[in-house]
């Protein structure tokens, strides 16, 4: 058991020194809370979606976003696209769960918009066809995914890929990021706590 405590440690912190320590990614992560702001600043929305994991960090971002993350400031327009169980199962019985991200794109996606797609592979499928839509739509479109971003990077404008293929791993990151993105969004929009 010690084995499996520090050893989840050291890949933790050896994926996270490996990114902290490339502008690369601190570049990107900037370049995203920059179209996320503008986003915001002009009345859009921003939606998240995921699977398992993926799914409650879509959720977990949406809601920093929406509620508070460090300071008492007005909601911004953030949601999980998932978070309507009714919804979801009605979708996948009728049509198929590959398409239950992608319907909710088409009816809440606008020009402007920026649809956040988490998924440890890239290539989750009813992911990549929820971005494929909002690209079509003219939605602005980011990836959190593992190393080299999957099929999801080929509808990316924007990819912040862990460079991973362990699932839990990539999970911590994509938490740890979302962290950063939320913080950052709410100091440029409401300044400091």
């Amino acid at each position: 058991m010690i084995n499996i405590f520090s050893k989840s440690f050291q890949q933790s912190e050896h994926i996270r020194t490996k990114m902290s320590t490339n502008p690369i990614y601190e570049q990107m992560v900037d370049q995203v809370v920059h179209i996320l702001i503008e986003c915001l600043k002009s009345g859009q929305k921003i939606r998240f979606c995921g699977n398992g994991g993926s799914a409650a960090d879509a959720q977990h971002i949406a809601a920093e976003l929406s509620g508070r993350f460090y300071i008492d400031r007005p909601p911004l327009d953030t949601e999980a696209l998932h978070v309507n169980p009714s919804y979801v199962t009605a979708v996948a019985n009728d049509y198929s769960f590959d398409s239950i991200y992608e319907r909710m794109v088409v009816a809440q996606g606008k020009v402007g918009d920026v649809l956040v797609g988490i998924s440890t592979s890239g290539n989750s499928k009813n992911v990549l066809l929820a971005m494929k839509k909002a690209k079509e739509i003219g939605m602005k479109t980011v990836a959190l995914t593992g190393e080299g971003g999957g099929k999801m990077a080929q509808y990316a404008d924007y990819l912040i890929d862990v460079p991973s293929k362990d699932t839990p791993r990539i999970q911590e990151v994509h938490i740890l990021i979302g962290h950063i993105i939320c913080e950052m969004v709410e100091k440029e929009l409401f300044g400091q706590p």
